[in-house]
């Protein structure tokens, strides 16, 4: 895999290309030192993955990966050694299209090698969703159908790449007495689900928390998955994590949940599946519209990553493909 490092510290940049060397398919082609430098090095030469922090002169993490995503798109996976003092610079950039971000704290541990093993397995991680994304092709959007209310109601969300930015433009336009239980599972690292949940938080009137084990979906409520096991229905209404399927490249994974949202949820619900690289959530959304269920796309122009609803399209999974800003309207329309 060939691999940009964008970091203004020296230290930091040999740190991680000593964690790198640990395996041989690891390449490291350039080092940006400011995020101006990084934008023109990707567009010279694109790699497979960049590894850059949030905190840099000239251009901030966020801004570096809007353009980056813009101009030469490719994987970035966002590394930090202070998940608290850069969390709301890392939902930015994760919003703006970056993969997922690392704690590398453990990389200060005098096992460098077991330290290093967090950022190795998000960068396999990466490297297995690439595969996905090359595979897909070009998606078309469906024809919307009407759906039948229940007195229990449930909107279960999908994201990854990009996915907190989308994420905050359908919450913040839900109304305060919006009357369907909220259930987000957003791929992104532990470390920072319980922060990123705090800045959802901040966007919206709804109240947002993490979800745990035994919760119940409350209506106007918003739960987010928040640990890097995958969140799912286990009974009726109550949520509850579990490890498998253990192999899943995507931790929590989002087709894990819609799959047990078909199985075990008893009242309406629509299914939402945004921005994101590969397919997670594409048989899961699929699984729903095929049961009945209302489910929605968000569509090419407003995805920062156009992979995981581009393969619902592809599946005719979505009833609806809609930019992120009318998402939130169309829920609304569906509970009314």
């Amino acid at each position: 895999m060939k691999i940009g490092i964008v970091n203004d510290l020296p230290l930091a940049v040999e740190t991680l290309r000593r964690a790198l060397a640990l395996r041989p398919d690891h390449e490291v082609i350039w080092v940006a030192h400011d995020g101006e430098q990084a934008v023109q090095l990707c567009k010279a030469q694109r790699p497979d993955l960049v590894l850059m922090d949030v905190v840099m002169p000239h251009l901030d993490g966020g801004e570096v990966t809007r353009r980056i995503m813009k101009q030469s798109p490719c994987a970035i996976l966002i590394v930090t050694l202070d998940v608290g003092a850069q969390a709301r610079k890392v939902y930015e950039a994760l919003g703006c299209g970056a993969v997922d971000a690392v704690d590398t704290s453990g990389l200060m541990r005098e096992d460098f090698a077991r330290g290093a093993a967090p950022l190795l397995s998000k960068i396999e991680m990466v490297k297995r969703l690439i595969a996905e994304r090359q595979s897909q092709g070009d998606g078309t959007a469906s024809v919307p159908v009407s759906t039948g209310k229940g007195s229990t109601r449930l909107v279960a969300i999908g994201a990854s790449a990009g996915g907190p930015g989308a994420l905050a433009t359908v919450l913040r336009k839900l109304p305060a007495n919006f009357p369907a239980a909220v259930v987000v599972i957003q791929h992104i690292d532990a470390a920072f689900a319980h922060g990123m949940a705090e800045w959802l938080g901040q966007q919206c009137s709804l109240p947002v928390r993490i979800a745990s084990e035994g919760d119940r979906a409350v209506s106007g409520t918003v739960l987010v998955a928040g640990t890097d096991q995958h969140l799912r229905l286990k009974g009726a209404e109550r949520l509850g994590y579990t490890p498998d399927p253990a192999g899943s490249p995507y931790h929590p994974s989002i087709d894990v949940f819609f799959h047990s949202v078909v199985s075990m949820w008893r009242g309406d619900a629509v299914g939402v599946l945004l921005s994101g690289m590969g397919r997670d959530g594409a048989s899961g959304l699929k699984a729903m519209r095929d049961k009945g269920y209302y489910t929605i796309a968000q569509d090419r122009s407003s995805s920062a990553v156009y992979g995981m609803p581009k393969a619902a399209a592809e599946q005719g999974a979505a009833v609806a493909v809609v930019p992120s800003e009318l998402i939130a309207s169309k829920l609304i329309i569906a509970f009314a």
